[in-house]
């Protein structure tokens, strides 16, 4: 099993800027592709952001390139979402996720899933 531990999220003004934590555990954290996904009131859950095992790729969705940032630290055994530039229509709540070797962006591609953490952007 891999347990996947997120943190910060919040409430935060529209144009401010949020760094979300994924603390993992179980299972040697380098054998994971790592994603991040989010979900709105009513909507599907869709992809984010995710990084490879050694953090040489990173693939983002449209909606998110160029204002956030997916990162990840073997040595803590986490991964990282720097999100800039908030908008309203990113409020969401946002789940880490891990699937062992190579990561897609698909939602059923993903083993395992964190708790989720509520990130809310006020206009």
């Amino acid at each position: 099993q891999v347990q996947l531990v997120e943190s910060g999220g919040g409430l935060v003004q529209a144009g401010a800027s949020l760094r979300l934590s994924c603390a993992a555990s179980g299972r040697t954290f380098t054998d994971y592709t790592m994603g991040w996904f989010r979900q709105a009131p009513g909507k599907e859950r869709e992809f984010v952001a995710a990084i490879s095992r050694f953090g040489a790729s990173r693939d983002y969705a449209d909606s998110v390139t160029g204002r956030f940032a997916i990162s990840r630290d073997n040595a803590k055994d986490t991964v990282y979402l720097k999100m800039n530039s908030l908008k309203p229509e990113d409020t969401a709540i946002y789940y880490c996720a891990a699937v062992r070797g190579r990561g897609v962006q698909s939602v059923n591609g993903y083993e395992y899933w964190g708790q989720g953490t509520q990130v809310t952007v006020s206009s």
